[in-house]
């Protein structure tokens, strides 16, 4: 007698468990392979499940176990492999296993009741609409019109394609359904992979670049990690393109991961003039249905290069052989809530995984790269020069204290400003905090307009007229008289970019002027139209945050000023320097990338920092090296490891008593050699309405944290104060705040 297979499954639950269910009644055990998704009754509901294993036993009564409903699909949609990096994140990140396979699925296919294959909602003629004569519909021009647009495609017409054509017509639509005329249906999405037909021919590589690429082809076949360690403007996309050509002619699919959305506009168009590959691309700002289709086409092979930001690491690519992560060293890579992972380390394990090689590009390297890079563990890739003989910008610090500003410009930087303009040049001036001005305030008693929800100051945009809390997002109208007093006097302090884009349109009247942010980039599409506006040269005067900071290639930027560079002087977070050091040298190469010359000048009330005076002397390696010498004698990352355990709660003091309580559990479990830091207040201590509270825990070796952790925080969940808190584990953290 054969014995009772039973699958274990992950369901996307905050539970840390598998579970086990029965299969389906006459269920074909070939169809029973990990990876395949199903549909399990979950409580009251039904859930997506995937299946990670079979066996023969269960902690379970056998006769409590449900069965499963339905096996949605006829073959697994991740392999063995893709399951394994899956479940290694899940247990080195401390996150519940069903939340992160589920979430490395497309959205739609989540569903309990969905099908592998998506389509569209469209319209088609029923038999009875078919025996229909649009001509003799005169009274019915509308109806007619739809009767001619469905006639010429008996399969049917996309939803959206009819309302393009014949106009908003829902209510037209729903009295041709109801005479019988017309029936919804579905259409299969097609492939959305693109190719190019005539290839352009790429300039030819410089020695340090056909070192570096050569370096990377040797090891195609096996996992090795390598560093592209490139000045700006030194041609690591060159890099990135003479790779994937050679691994697509080995039969073989690329990832190549950025950091932000706004980065993968000019790489997709520079892949596609360059390469014919059929390419498929992964970020937030497409639909869900667009995303699924490109997930499907690298799942099943078609795409041989996928391009995307942070989740496309998870895509199931079944002939992975390269992995490139392109300014590796960027925030943007590190998922900041929910599952906490970071993708730069997550695509070392992949790569690993895959036995394919791993490229990390940035032209400002972690410190964390950098002491792989040292250790050996890493081939270092120096590109020391500009490609194409361009030179490196000239960069100046500009002492403001006792100058006055106008909207945080001084006089120096206006008048250099006006000469690149009327040479005909391209400017930009980066100022990272949008809005009109950080703050409001009552020049008649002093109040200050805070949000009623953070411990932080709203920031006002004028143009909305509203004050904007951006920790939390509140909104709400801008104070007409002062709250406190009164008094009508309120005047808004500090320069925001709305702020400085109105000064410089009144100084420079006639001057086509863009301004680049969150606030001017949220309609989709809408980032791309501007960058290539600016490439053709439609705009002169460049502004915004640090969306225009990194990856892109303005020809005929002569002049980056950097105004306000002091905020980030002084953070209290000890990777501050390091990130403030990145940014400026970033904003410091969109300058002087072709022929011409550039210049950069740093606007500071500082001018004596030890930071700046190290960048502008040797340049961000001087930097880098005095910083892991510092961090060394500090014993912090790189030479330590951290977790950090966060709590927020309605009440004050919950989240320090949730996090005393935590420490008090681990007592028994920390091995020497790992530390307790706190519990403390967070350094923004109220948020969205809620107190907040960090325990930093630090070790000096990985497998002692990690240790104490996986045992750590399951008893957490047992803790009698963790039903009063909102907590989480964040393994390696990046930020403090």
């Amino acid at each position: 007698m054969s014995r009772q297979i039973i699958l274990r499954v992950a369901v996307a639950a905050p539970l840390r468990s598998l579970f086990d269910y029965l299969p389906p009644q006459d269920c074909d055990p070939s169809r029973l392979r990990p990876g395949i998704r199903m549909r399990v009754p979950f409580g009251r509901a039904e859930r997506c499940a995937v299946l990670l294993t079979t066996d023969t036993q269960t902690a379970m009564p056998l006769g409590k176990l449900k069965r499963v409903r339905e096996l949605l699909d006829p073959d697994p949609l991740f392999s063995p492999a893709d399951l394994s990096l899956l479940q290694w994140a899940a247990n080195y990140y401390q996150h519940p296993l069903g939340e992160v396979i589920l979430g490395a699925l497309p959205v739609r296919l989540r569903k309990a009741d969905a099908s592998l294959h998506p389509g569209r909602p469209a319209w088609r003629l029923s038999p009875a609409g078919e025996a229909q004569d649009p001509d003799r519909l005169p009274g019915a021009p509308r109806q007619a019109d739809i009767l001619r647009l469905l006639r010429a495609a008996p399969d049917g017409v996309p939803q959206q394609q009819v309302y393009l054509q014949c106009g908003e017509c829902r209510a037209v639509l729903r009295r041709l359904q109801q005479k019988g005329w017309l029936e919804p249906c579905e259409i299969a999405l097609a492939p959305t992979v693109q190719t190019v037909a005539a290839p352009v021919q790429g300039p030819a590589l410089n020695t340090a670049q056909q070192a570096a690429v050569s370096a990377v082809t040797e090891g195609l076949g096996g996992y090795a990690a390598f560093l592209l360690d490139g000045v700006t403007g030194s041609g690591k996309t060159e890099v990135y393109l003479s790779l994937v050509e050679r691994v697509a002619a080995r039969g073989q699919q690329a990832l190549l991961l950025v950091p932000e959305i706004g980065l993968t506009p000019q790489l997709l168009a520079r892949f596609r003039q360059r390469i014919p590959l059929p390419t498929a691309v992964l970020h937030s700002a497409l639909s869900d249905g667009e995303r699924e289709m490109a997930w499907q086409d690298a799942r099943q092979g078609r795409a041989r290069l996928v391009l995307g930001t942070r989740s496309a690491l998870f895509t199931p690519m079944p002939e992975l052989g390269l992995v490139v992560v392109d300014e590796e060293h960027d925030l943007s890579l590190k998922q900041q809530d929910g599952f906490r992972y970071s993708a730069r380390d997550l695509a070392l394990v992949r790569a690993q995984r895959c036995d394919c090689p791993v490229l990390l590009g940035s032209a400002t390297p972690s410190l964390e790269s950098l002491r792989n890079a040292q250790d050996g563990r890493y081939t270092h890739l120096p590109l020391r020069q500009r490609a194409g003989g361009a030179a490196s910008p000239q960069i100046d610090l500009l002492d403001i204290r006792s100058v006055r500003l106008e909207a945080g410009v001084s006089p120096t930087l206006i008048r250099m400003v006006e000469q690149e303009l009327q040479a005909g040049n391209q400017v930009l001036l980066f100022l990272n905090r949008r809005g009109y001005a950080p703050l409001l305030t009552c020049h008649d008693c002093g109040w200050v307009a805070e949000c009623r929800r953070c411990d932080a100051r709203m920031t006002l945009h004028l143009a909305s007229h509203q004050l904007w809390c951006h920790h939390c997002g509140a909104r709400r109208p801008l104070d007409t008289a002062c709250p406190d007093c009164g008094g009508a006097d309120l005047r808004p302090l500090g320069q925001g970019t709305e702020r400085l884009q109105g000064m410089l349109q009144q100084r420079f009247p006639g001057t086509g002027i863009v301004r680049i942010d969150r606030d001017t980039t949220r309609r989709k599409g809408s980032l791309e139209k501007l960058l290539e506006e600016i490439r053709k040269g439609k705009y002169s005067l460049l502004l915004g945050t640090q969306m225009l900071a990194k990856g892109h290639h303005f020809p005929n930027v002569t002049l980056v000023g950097i105004l306000n560079v002091d905020q980030g002087l002084f953070g209290a977070d000890y990777r501050a320097a390091e990130r403030m050091a990145q940014l400026i040298v970033q904003v410091a190469g969109r300058s002087g990338r072709a022929e011409k010359a550039g210049r950069v000048l740093i606007q500071t009330r500082h001018p004596d920092h030890p930071l700046l005076r190290l960048l502008l002397r040797g340049g961000y390696d001087a930097f880098a090296e005095q910083a892991l010498a510092e961090r060394q004698e500090a014993l912090l990352p790189p030479y330590s490891y951290q977790a950090l355990l966060r709590a927020e709660a309605h009440r004050e003091h919950d989240p320090l008593e949730f996090l005393q309580q935590a420490v008090a559990l681990a007592d028994g479990m920390a091995r020497e050699g790992v530390e307790f830091w706190g519990p403390v207040p967070a350094p923004m201590e109220r948020r969205a309405g809620r107190y907040r509270a960090h325990l930093l825990v630090q070790a000096g070796q990985r497998p002692l944290l990690q240790a104490l952790i996986a045992r750590w925080v399951p008893q957490l969940e047992t803790c009698g104060s963790a039903r009063r808190v909102r907590w989480s584990i964040d393994v390696d953290p990046q930020e403090m705040l």
